[in-house]
């Protein structure tokens, strides 16, 4: 009789051990799967916060009037090949452009000015007049000015009346662009699972609570 306890306590031992070993490993699969995927999250959000995320709107494009221009920045020397918007990485000659999207603008008087904020001092002016190629360029040296926040003042001059637009940006200004957010979901499950593998280990049973001395 003391026999067969003994076997039934040791095939209990066994399969004892065999769960514990596959919840072991079912948890290091799904740590697995949890760290590829928000491993693959923080590095979207990094290259999203760069880029703009798929059929985001395009925050470069300003309503002027009943009209649409698209703002870009580039700057050759620094950085050849590259486009900007409100942020522009360093502080160097700029390319700064406008693009009109319809064709309305180009009969109509445009005014352009570039202001350092928040004094307001005027780094760049251009007088009223009609761009008939429905693109403004304007090369700034903003190494004079320095780091800091901009404004380009957009004013159309139509019947005798005034309509002031502005597109802010910064120079020389890095953005800020971890994903924060992420950081407490991925701790919060990091904390979970090490909580679920400490439990499973002091479930782990003994032999001595299966076979006889």
């Amino acid at each position: 009789m003391k026999k067969k306890i003994s076997n039934k306590r040791n095939n209990l031992y066994i399969e004892s051990h065999l769960l514990l070993n596959l919840k072991v490993k079912l948890l290091k699969s799904i740590s697995l799967i949890l760290s590829t995927v928000f491993l693959s999250l923080f590095f979207s959000s990094i290259a999203t916060a760069h880029r703009g995320a798929k059929n985001e709107v395009d925050t470069c494009r300003i309503l002027i009037g009943n009209e649409i221009v698209h703002f870009s920045a580039y700057t050759p020397t620094l950085t050849p090949g590259e486009s900007y918007c409100h942020t522009i990485p360093e502080a160097g000659i700029t390319n700064l452009v406008i693009d009109y999207e319809g064709t309305k603008l180009r009969n109509t008087t445009v005014e352009f000015e570039v202001t350092k904020e928040p004094e307001g001092t005027r780094i760049y002016y251009q007088k009223p007049e009609k761009i008939k190629k429905g693109s403004w360029d304007a090369k700034i040296d903003f190494s004079g000015s320095g780091a800091g926040e901009y404004l380009t003042h957009i004013t159309i001059m139509n019947q005798g009346k005034k309509l002031d637009s502005h597109i802010p940006f910064t120079v020389g200004i890095e953005e800020d662009n971890f994903p924060y957010k992420l950081v407490i979901p991925i701790v919060l499950i990091i904390i979970t699972l090490i909580g679920i593998q400490v439990k499973v280990k002091n479930r782990e049973p003994s032999s001595d609570d299966y076979i006889d001395s």
